[in-house]
Order: structure tokens, then sequence, then C-alpha cells
């Protein structure tokens, strides 16, 4: 039997040729780049739908995620829903099961330009995590960059996130809780302050106090991710790393007292070889 997000996205296709906006399951099919054969499958119930036939159905034929997936709203989204919708684009291994997508300092930039462009995101690292919450739902993983959240995530720490939706942005954010903010300028790490329901904002704050507070606007954000965990360089002991500190100030002191004595016999030499001067009698 098929799953609940195959039957509702069987019947958004009944719909589409209810309304004639397709002609045939063929048409469909070939307008998706999916082979007939395969959607014939899903429709006699012997196969599910994949991931990426949802994605192109929602961008080509403006399928409501939300009731894809939760069965609520329209079946369909109304042009302006439409043209605030993002694809988010995942990555999946040889059984479908969705990997985490990380996103590297270099990568940032482009990242932010473009995060749902396919060809831009199968060239990023991917990874599993072993605790069930990494399996449900869609994850990315982001390196720190700067010195913003200091003490609390420093240059080069990597920060594990869950996707949030954008029709969940105003009732679902926690204040005071971190995020990963992508804007079509950057992607950055910030802990929310709050958030101004009636304007539409947010108030973003560094736990480095260096840096001021900022307001941004809703419609600037282009994804919102939720900060679960970080991954750090693993340090020594504090023994370990006091003994090394140790080792090299006596290592250094060292070279400073060889180099002394080097220059001062080099002094000698050069009083021996070159003649004294005349008008100057020491």
């Amino acid at each position: 039997m098929n799953s609940i997000v195959t039957q509702r996205f069987i019947k958004c296709h009944n719909k589409l040729r209810e309304d004639n906006r397709i002609k045939s399951s063929r048409q469909f099919a070939i307008m998706l780049d999916y082979l007939p054969q395969s959607l014939s499958e899903i429709m006699k119930g012997r196969r599910d739908v994949t991931i990426e036939l949802l994605r192109k159905a929602i961008v080509l034929y403006k399928i409501n995620p939300i009731y894809l997936f939760t069965g609520e709203g329209p079946l369909f989204m109304s042009e302006e829903s439409h043209k605030d919708f993002r694809v988010l684009t995942i990555v999946t291994d040889s059984n479908d099961d969705e990997k985490i997508l990380h996103v590297p300092i270099p990568a940032q930039p482009g990242y932010a330009n473009e995060p749902g462009d396919p060809a831009f995101t199968k060239d990023l690292p991917t990874f599993s995590l072993p605790d069930y919450k990494y399996k449900v739902g869609t994850h990315r993983s982001f390196d720190v960059a700067g010195d913003h959240m200091e003490p609390t995530l420093f240059e080069g720490d990597k920060v594990v996130c869950s996707f949030l939706d954008p029709t969940l942005w105003v009732s679902s954010i926690k204040t005071n809780y971190v995020y990963v903010i992508i804007t079509r300028a950057e992607v950055m790490v910030r802990r929310i302050k709050s958030v101004m329901k009636d304007e539409n904002q947010v108030v973003l704050c560094s736990d480095n106090n260096f840096y001021p507070e900022h307001t941004l606007n809703l419609g600037e954000i282009r994804e919102i991710w939720y900060v679960r965990a970080k991954i750090s360089p693993f340090l020594p002991s504090p023994n370990n790393i006091n003994n090394y500190l140790a080792e090299e100030m006596f290592m250094l002191k060292q070279t400073l007292t060889n180099q002394s004595r080097l220059i001062s016999g080099f002094e000698d030499k050069l009083n021996q070889i070159l003649p004294p001067d005349k008008n100057n009698p020491t």
C-alpha cells in the first residue's frame, strides 16, 4: 500500500487532470523528467513517490508541500505563496535515506546566493550521524566563521542543524537559542533574542559582547536552521597543555640564550680581526 504522502501526491495528480492542467499521466511524467512506466507503478500503488519527484512537482505545478506532508491546507499554492517558496535540495544515499549536507566556509557565499541549486549542492560533502534524531527531517552542518559567537562557538567549529520551515518562523522560533540564518548576502550563526511578530522582524545578537544587536526583516531571510549540536576540535588534557607550554617556553629561552652567546662570540672575533680605530681609542 502507498504511503500517505504518495496518496496525497496521487490526489494532486488527479486534480491536475480534472482541471485539464495536464492532458495525461504520461505528459505529467515527461514534464517532471520521470519515466511514465515508473509513474504508472506509483498510480497503481506498487511504488512510493520519491523525494526528487516531489521536489519537481512542487516547483512546476505548485503542489503545496504542507498538504503533501501534513494533509493540511489547499492542494496547490497560490501565486504569492509559491513566489516566496524556496525548494530545499536534499541528498540521499542508495537506501533513499537523507544525508547531512555540510557547508564549509569557502562554499558559504555561494550557498547564500543559491541555497536550493542542485548543481551547487551536489559538490558539497555529506555525512551521517548515528543518533536517531538526525534520521528525521532535513539537516545541514555549517562551519562557524568569525568570532561573533565566542565563547560558545569558535571559528572552525561545526554546527549541526535542523531545517525550520518558513511557515513556522514566527510561531516556532525559540528566543535566546542559536540559529544559522541564511540571507542573500551571507551565512551567519547568531542567537535570536526576540521575534517581533507585528513588524515581521527578528532581533539577532552575538555571544561576543563586542558586537551590537541588529534587527533583520523576515523577508530578507532565505533559510533558518536550528542549531542542535556542535562539533569541535578535540583538545588534550589541561595537564598536557601546561606541560607543552612550559616546554615551549624552555626551548624558546634556550634558543635566545644560545643566540646571545653566538652574537657575543661573533663580536669578539670581529674585534680580533679588525684593526682598532685610532680616532676612537678604547
